[in-house]
């Protein structure tokens, strides 16, 4: 069996929507309709291991709330799912408050409590902090998100990521806009950057800059707009934006401020070819979608995403969709699965939760069986997985749908995209 301990729970008003007594009926009502006798059987010899105790650390309260939420709801959902392949995991649930202040001391707090492993925690700095918690406490940490190419160039033992680096996740965006103009015989010829002042989005800014001429992107970024991924009004960098008569507007954002953004758009006029993400979350969010409505279709972001031949995949999906019918199913929920998946699977094969045993276990890691796009999940020497791709997921209908690459489109990308007054 699995179990949970929360000794950090959000203050009220934090913006947790389900409740753990709902969601424990829920899952285990999930799970029953879906292990099989010999689930069972796996499930029970599992009991009888000491879990691997998993300290869990995401922004489940400040600015990135919703994002933290839906990663927890991938590790949430883990427990059942693994408990049926023969896994014995606990978690230990901590807030980092969108601080990466906060994430050092609940890293600390996590430790000091009995956390065999760290998972965390989507921003790149409060993941930045808790690397070097890890390596100085010499307890192993998996990022389930944070792209900052700099968390595993610092020589780092304790650290792996199964998530791409901004170097990765920019060169497989942009790489998929140039087969977007190619599927859909329209080429811009100018571009705006709009990007978050945080490390995440000064690392993809820096990288677009250094890639986009080795690409061979066919229009020239015109102007470059940094802004604060809290603000609350964006009227002065979108008449920026709209003010360098660009056709293409690439947005480097977050879920509120790219909300923010595309209101400010359509309030203003600025109508350009498309709004397209090279490798950042917010535009695929099912916040986005419900908040914006039409304003949210036609959106491109171009970011890892799901393997619809993965049958673990198949199994996840549908335990997320009886759990949360009315949240989207999306990467966050997928990469903090398989970093549960990841710290698992090296407990198993290490048959110890000492330190070093479980290092040793994630650096020999070769996980084919997963849930997002890509081969195996292993390791390199830096603790990086290199074997990641990216899809183009344009939003259509209300949900995000793959339109790119071919082989894996559900339908046939929509570029330009209608204007505002345009749209049903």
């Amino acid at each position: 069996m699995t179990k949970t301990s929360d000794s950090n729970a959000p203050a009220p008003g934090a913006g947790l929507t389900l409740d753990r007594r709902r969601f424990g009926l829920g899952v285990a009502a999930t799970a029953a309709a879906a292990v099989s006798t010999s689930g069972w059987i796996r499930a029970a010899r599992a009991a009888a291991t000491p879990p691997v105790k998993v300290g869990v650390l995401l922004p489940r309260s400040g600015f990135l709330a919703l994002i933290g939420q839906a990663c927890q709801r991938g590790c949430d959902l883990a427990l059942p799912i693994l408990g049926e392949l023969g896994y014995s995991v606990e978690l230990m649930n901590a807030d980092t408050e969108s601080s990466p202040d906060v994430a050092r001391t609940q890293a600390e707090r996590l430790i000091r409590e009995g956390a065999n492993v760290l998972v965390g925690a989507f921003e790149s700095g409060a993941t930045m902090a808790i690397a070097q918690v890890a390596e100085q406490r010499g307890v192993p940490f998996v990022i389930n998100l944070g792209a900052d190419p700099k968390i595993t160039e610092q020589g780092f033992r304790y650290t792996f990521r199964n998530f791409p680096t901004s170097v990765m996740l920019t060169q497989g965006g942009l790489s998929l806009m140039n087969d977007l103009f190619k599927a859909t015989g329209k080429t811009p010829k100018t571009a705006v950057l709009t990007y978050v002042n945080d490390s995440f989005g000064q690392s993809m800014q820096t990288v677009i800059g250094q890639l986009a001429p080795k690409i061979g992107l066919p229009f020239t970024i015109v102007e470059s707009i940094a802004y604060d991924p809290k603000a609350r009004d964006l009227s002065v960098e979108v008449a920026k934006a709209k003010a360098a008569n660009a056709e293409l507007h690439i947005a480097v954002s977050r879920l509120n401020d790219a909300i923010v953004m595309v209101r400010e758009m359509v309030k203003q006029r600025y109508e350009p070819m498309g709004i397209i993400g090279p490798g950042n979350p917010g535009m695929y969010e099912k916040q986005f979608l419900k908040t914006l409505g039409k304003y949210a279709e036609y959106v491109i972001t171009n970011v890892p995403w799901f393997d619809p031949k993965q049958p673990l995949n198949g199994t996840l999906q549908a335990a997320f969709e009886k759990a949360y019918p009315d949240e989207t199913y999306e990467l966050n929920v997928g990469f903090s699965f398989e970093a549960m998946l990841v710290c698992a699977d090296a407990y198993k094969r290490a048959g110890s939760a000492a330190p070093q045993a479980l290092v040793e276990a994630l650096r020999q890691t070769n996980l084919r069986q997963r849930v997002m796009i890509g081969g195996p999940i292993r390791f390199d020497e830096k603790g990086q997985n290199v074997d990641l791709v990216s899809a183009a997921v344009q939003n259509r209908n209300g949900r995000p749908t793959v339109v790119l690459p071919a082989a894996s489109a559900e339908m046939p990308p929509v570029f330009p995209m209608p204007g505002w007054s345009a749209r049903a």
